[in-house]
């Protein structure tokens, strides 16, 4: 029985060894990939560039969904952020899905709205649509809201938006996002420039815009959130977003465009059934659907993201509406990885079969059991005397370091790349953040992550729900 024992130790041991160094490898590769990528977009991104696409008539058009659930407090400044945009052609589908605040309310009147006979084509199915509105005044022209039956999902109200759409390409985002001027410019440049392949998808980099300013839903001042777990958030957006997916892009391997905003291919994402509305993590799960459809067409497509930061959104600012979030996120990659599994080292999917959905399985899904069982060992064989101490501190050292390094990396190549922050006070704290990190954020990671693989298991009811928010802070006046 202990040679058994003892057996089933070292197997277990020897597998985390491996699992932890190829992990480490493969944040060193995209490191370095990311840090090639950031410097070639730089060299190609020139705003005389912009400003010419933004002249021009041969810009494709796009559409702006944002869905919207219980959000007057923001709707309004949102909203008309969205109508500063710098494009030649847009329209904006505002999808009220069944608020019961006054957000409806609001609309109507600061747009000057009213009900229109639309021919409303329902490519793909939702919850009715009660009506659609349009403004009596020319300025807001290019806005359309839909006012529909909740779906209890957002994925429900985005296709509805999807079925409005008149352009070939969609931007979905979140109302309570705010978006740069030039997004729209930056999102389609990947899309013209692109050669022998179909790009079906791009994301850019989004932001934490707690403690920042705004002006009318324009931002004026970039700043480091003040409370510490929006900033722990911001962290680990930079290194996610530039460290991260820029490196995977590289490789046309985005594992997914992020629901605050992601520019489609309206025709793709049409033939791939749209978004899942009984999926948890339907921004994901809408981009395998459309790399899916493409591979089993043999369609040769790209997925491509962009490292400026073009879309900043508010972060729980509390445990409780941040553990809501991230418990939801990690039953949506459950989900996904189940509902996708026939891909998993698939020839036929390339790519996806053989990157993508591996890492996601071992490095994202599997992590956070990795990291649990790694704890519950640790205390069995320290209760039971079986520790090398100065081996395992000394390992636990590196893996800090390590994890420090990273995210240090990345906020001072972001900082260095795009000078966001104006002061080398911002600067420094965040820099401090990654030595807290790893003691006080990640283990929240992990459990809420755990409590959304058993509620997915448990088959627990679930609604997409609203975030509480405070409204963004507004630019000082002198």
């Amino acid at each position: 029985m202990d040679s058994i024992t003892e057996t089933l130790r070292k197997i277990y041991e020897s597998s985390i060894f491996v699992y932890g160094l190829t992990l480490l490898l493969v944040y060193a590769m995209l490191a370095i990939l990311s840090i090639i990528a950031i410097r070639r977009y730089l060299s190609r991104t020139k705003q005389p560039q912009l400003d010419t696409l933004a002249s021009s008539p041969l810009a494709p058009g796009i559409t702006i969904l944002a869905p919207a659930y219980n959000e007057g407090l923001t709707i309004i400044a949102n909203v008309r952020s969205l109508l500063t945009l710098n494009y030649p052609k847009f329209e904006i589908v505002l999808i009220n899905d069944g608020s019961t605040d006054n957000s409806m309310e609001q609309l109507i009147r600061e747009f000057e709205m009213v009900a229109v006979d639309f021919a409303y084509n329902e490519k793909i199915r939702t919850q009715p649509v009660k009506n659609i509105y349009k403004s009596k005044n020319l300025a807001y022209s290019n806005l359309i809201v839909i006012d529909k039956v909740n779906g209890k999902s957002k994925a429900d109200a985005s296709n509805a938006g999807i079925n409005v759409a008149s352009f070939d390409y969609f931007v979905c985002t979140d109302v309570d996002c705010v978006l740069h001027k030039d997004t729209l410019l930056e999102l389609i440049k990947p899309v013209m420039q692109e050669e022998g392949r179909r790009v079906i998808a791009v994301g850019a980099t989004l932001r934490i815009a707690n403690s920042s300013e705004f002006d009318e839903g324009v931002l004026t001042r970039m700043r480091p959130p003040r409370q510490l777990l929006p900033r722990f958030q911001e962290v680990e957006y930079i290194r996610s977003f530039v460290l991260g997916k820029m490196g995977w892009s590289a490789l046309n391997c985005v594992p997914n465009v992020s629901g605050g905003l992601g520019l489609f291919d309206k025709e793709v994402a049409i033939r791939s059934g749209g978004y899942d509305h009984r999926s948890f993590g339907e921004d994901m799960e809408l981009l395998f659907r459309m790399c899916r459809y493409c591979d089993d067409n043999k369609m040769k497509y790209s997925v491509r993201y962009i490292p400026r930061t073009l879309c900043w959104t508010e972060g729980p600012s509390t445990l409780k509406i941040f553990g809501r979030q991230r418990t939801r996120w990690a039953r949506g990659l459950a989900q996904l990885m189940l509902a996708h599994s026939s891909m998993f080292l698939n020839p036929r999917y390339g790519r996806m079969g053989f990157v993508v959905i591996p890492y996601n399985f071992f490095f994202e899904l599997l992590a956070p059991i990795v990291e649990l069982s790694g704890i519950i060992a640790y205390i069995y064989l320290a209760v039971t005397g079986q520790v090398n101490w100065p081996y395992a501190i000394l390992l636990l050292l590196f893996v800090y370091t390590y994890a420090v390094m990273i995210s240090t990396l990345s906020i001072l190549w972001d900082q260095l790349s795009f000078h966001y922050y104006k002061t080398m006070k911002e600067v420094l704290s965040l820099l401090i953040v990654p030595f807290l990190e790893f003691l006080l954020y990640h283990p929240l990671i992990v459990f809420f992550s755990i409590r959304g693989y058993f509620y997915f298991l448990t088959g627990k009811r679930s609604t997409w729900g609203a975030m509480q928010r405070q409204g963004f802070q507004k630019a000082k006046t002198n």
